[in-house]
Order: structure tokens, then sequence, then C-alpha cells
């Protein structure tokens, strides 16, 4: 289809395109998976099982 059209300015704006995609993409790859943010996700994790506990001893003595 676009075999006899390719000329070099169809080839580079191409290049250009999918090399602007690829980082993009390891960047938005490197933000979610960020050593600092995965450690801040692990001690939230934490924090909820503390109020988990919390709100069902809560619960628990206000049914009694």
């Amino acid at each position: 289809m676009l075999v006899g059209h390719q000329n070099p300015t169809f080839v580079r704006n191409y290049l250009i395109a999918v090399i602007s995609v690829v980082m993009m993409g390891v960047g938005v790859a490197d933000l979610v998976n960020n050593p600092s943010r995965i450690a801040q996700q692990n001690r939230l994790d934490g924090y909820g099982r503390y109020v988990s506990a919390g709100l069902v001893s809560g619960a628990v003595n206000n049914m009694r």
C-alpha cells in the first residue's frame, strides 16, 4: 500500500514518532516502578492493617 510512497521524510517522521513513543513508555515505566514509590506503598499497606484492626476492634466494642 505505502511501498511506492516511502520517501526519506516519511521514514524519518515515522522513526521520530516510534522513538518518542518508546522513550515515553520507558519514562512512565520508570515512574511507576520507582523503588521509593514501592517502599511508600508497602508502608501504607502496613498502616492499613493497623487501621483495619482498630476499626474492627471499635466495631466489636460498640456492638456490646
